[in-house]
């Protein structure tokens, strides 16, 4: 039987896809400027294809001509104002711009050997193009990516300058013009460095993957799936929400397109079957910025990981984020539960729910992602792990007619990839600025040491002001961004409290690297959901219908593992599944897993049955102690656990007209 549910017309999602997503608002160009953007996008990713199968680019050649067409064409596509003319209009500003950003990105290519002879030594030619070029990629991350990131890469280039006149530890000799200029531009450390590099090979292909992927229908697929598993259990389309979400993050690198693509089919079940509407956007808010800490594909910052702690391949990275990301995904599954029993809402009916032999039919759809795995624990390289997962994804939608992918489609899938590539190679640019002033003045390692003074060397308090620092730097940054500038500023003063007792000049652990920089990449995400910026959270809540902020509230509640997971893997780095053995890991998962359950039941004020007041302390205090990585505060939490669920089962029959009301 046809399964029909009401979603979101594709006019609405893209309204508010620009409102509250940055990446999305561009111009639609047609006619013959149209085709020239068309063969633009389209050119660049063949160029990609080509470097990446080729790799005998030299890195500053690649890199300046991925800026290149990177910048021009945002220049043409997102026009300077959002309220600006969409309807193909270009401003005649616009394509000065454009054409400036080709001549930067050639000017690499074309003086390589040059420059490289000049070693450091600028001409004035050099110093003009270098200035053109951070204000250019100033000006396209600002119409890209969103004013926040511009914001703070402005503040640092003035923090450059500006060394002698800064207060306190925080002042430094001061970098001169033309210094300045050869370290964001003419070096490996600037706009041409490692994020831009991670964008313009693995985050690249991985968007190209994404993009393909869509074009054979997986993202419905993904939607189908959820519903014939969580469909008919209590509370369903929330479940359906997380599940569906946790598999969209595979394709999406975007909190808020997550939101508003899975959202538009979740959030009005949810309704339908009776869940609040600041509930019903909670849920996909929480669930949607979970996607990107979701292995094997974790987000854009997960690849950008692999180049800043260096020594690790990326199959690590995804193999320590696999037990904190079901953790988090058991978190707002037991929280949504909780609340569907409370409130007494029930699973979907039968007749909306998709024919289970049809969508088992169609299972061989998430053979690329399985390739992803497979071919990432077999040690081979991410770009090439991302070319064959491509071609497997052109291979297996050939099985069925309804997911073929022919000639057509594979052309609009390199164009959309090449799209949904545009902001974050801004992003990424704009986040070299970030490093390249921080590695110049030595930024990092004083903010390191401020927090842990400010802490008194305290681990937990540390931990505390770093989980903040990365909260309000990724308020209204995108992810690739936000985990640059928390990974530069932040992660060290994690790295430099946990080497405290070490011998001096020590190398640092892979596991303390690992578990600082995931601490930080986890708050830089989770800055999504948190008020008052909490632009996933706001983009479910224009779905929904429900109030901004209360969709916020919601969403940080019921991501609250979140909030504690990360102090748990530092704290105990064998959740992260290095040095650890399979019965460790078994006792962490166990005692983790009960936590979340007693502290989702203490906040929703529900097990099996309501719950006091008192009780609801009981529950989120067992539930911390069952989280904490200590023995003696497991067994103790465990002991308190067990005697609340012999409590609540002992009682729950009794009353039944006290306990049913929420």
């Amino acid at each position: 039987m046809e399964h029909q549910h009401e979603t979101l017309s594709n006019e609405k999602q893209q309204e508010l896809l620009e409102k509250y997503d940055p990446e999305s608002a561009t111009r639609s160009v047609k006619g013959v400027l149209g085709a020239i953007v068309f063969f633009g996008l389209l050119a660049f990713s063949i160029f990609q294809l080509y470097a990446s199968i080729m790799q005998s680019l030299p890195r500053q050649m690649l890199l300046s001509i991925h800026l290149g067409f990177a910048l021009s064409l945002i220049f043409i596509l997102f026009p300077a104002r959002k309220k600006s003319p969409k309807k193909g209009k270009v401003a005649w500003y616009d394509y000065i711009l454009s054409f400036l950003s080709i001549g930067v990105g050639a000017y690499w290519p074309l003086m390589l050997e040059t420059i490289a002879n000049r070693v450091g030594s600028l001409t004035t030619l050099d110093l003009i193009v270098g200035t053109i070029a951070i204000l250019l990629t100033l000006e396209a991350t600002r119409r890209a990516v969103g004013l926040p990131i511009t914001i703070i890469a402005l503040i640092f280039i003035a923090y450059a300058y500006f060394g002698q006149s800064m207060p306190g530890f925080f002042a430094h000799r001061g970098v001169e013009y033309e210094s300045l200029i050869n370290t964001l531009f003419f070096t490996g450390e600037g706009i041409l460095g490692t994020p831009l590099y991670v964008s313009a090979t693995y985050i690249f292909l991985f968007l190209l993957f994404g993009a393909f992927l869509v074009k054979t229908g997986v993202g419905q697929y993904f939607n189908d799936l959820a519903l014939s598993i969580a469909g008919k259990r209590i509370g369903g389309p929330a479940k359906v929400a997380i599940f569906s979400s946790a598999l969209q993050g595979t394709i999406s690198g975007s909190s808020v397109a997550n939101v508003v693509t899975s959202g538009s089919f979740t959030i009005p079940m949810m309704k339908k079957l009776g869940y609040r509407k600041e509930f019903a956007g909670a849920v996909e808010a929480a669930a949607s910025t979970g996607g990107q800490l979701m292995p094997p594909v974790m987000g854009a910052a997960a690849f950008l990981m692999l180049e800043f702690i260096g020594g690790i391949s990326y199959w690590e990275i995804a193999k320590a984020a696999a037990i904190p990301a079901v953790l988090y995904f058991s978190g707002i599954w037991i929280m949504t539960h909780f609340e569907a029993k409370r409130v007494g809402l029930k699973g979907l009916p039968k007749e909306q729910l998709p024919n289970k032999k049809e969508v088992l039919k169609k299972i061989y759809l998430l053979i690329p992602i399985l390739v992803v795995i497979v071919l990432l624990m077999t040690g081979m390289s991410v770009m090439r792990a991302a070319l064959w997962s491509i071609l497997s994804t052109i291979i297996v939608s050939a099985l069925r007619k309804d997911t073929r992918i022919g000639m057509k489609k594979i052309i609009l899938a390199l164009v959309d990839g090449a799209r949904s590539a545009l902001s974050v190679a801004a992003a990424t640019a704009a986040a070299g600025i970030i490093v390249g002033v921080v590695t110049k003045t030595g930024l990092g390692l004083k903010l390191a040491n401020g927090l842990v003074d400010l802490a008194n060397g305290h681990l937990l308090l540390t931990l505390f002001f770093t989980m903040l620092t990365a909260i309000v730097l990724g308020m209204g940054s995108p992810t690739t961004a936000n985990y640059v500038i928390t990974s530069t500023i932040a992660a060290p003063a994690i790295i430099t409290i946990l080497m405290i007792d070490m011998p001096v000049g020590e190398p640092i652990p892979i596991v303390i690297a690992l578990s600082a920089h995931l601490f930080v990449f986890y708050f830089g995400i989770v800055a999504d959901i948190t008020p008052p910026v909490a632009l996933a959270a706001f983009a479910a809540s224009g779905v929904s219908g429900g109030e901004p902020i209360r969709t916020g509230i919601n969403s940080a509640k019921l991501a609250i593992a979140a909030f504690i997971i990360p102090y748990m893997f530092v704290l105990s780095p064998e959740m992260l599944m290095i040095d650890a053995t399979i019965l460790q890991l078994i006792w962490i998962v166990v005692t983790a897993i009960s936590g979340m359950i007693g502290i989702g039941a203490g906040v929703i004020g529900y097990w099996y049955r309501k719950l006091y007041w008192f009780e609801r302390i009981i529950a989120i205090v067992a539930g911390l102690m069952l989280i904490y990585p200590e023995s003696l505060s497991d067994v103790l939490g465990l002991v308190i656990f067990v005697g609340m669920v012999i409590s609540q089962i002992w009682t729950k029959g009794k009353g039944k007209e006290t306990y049913r009301t929420a």
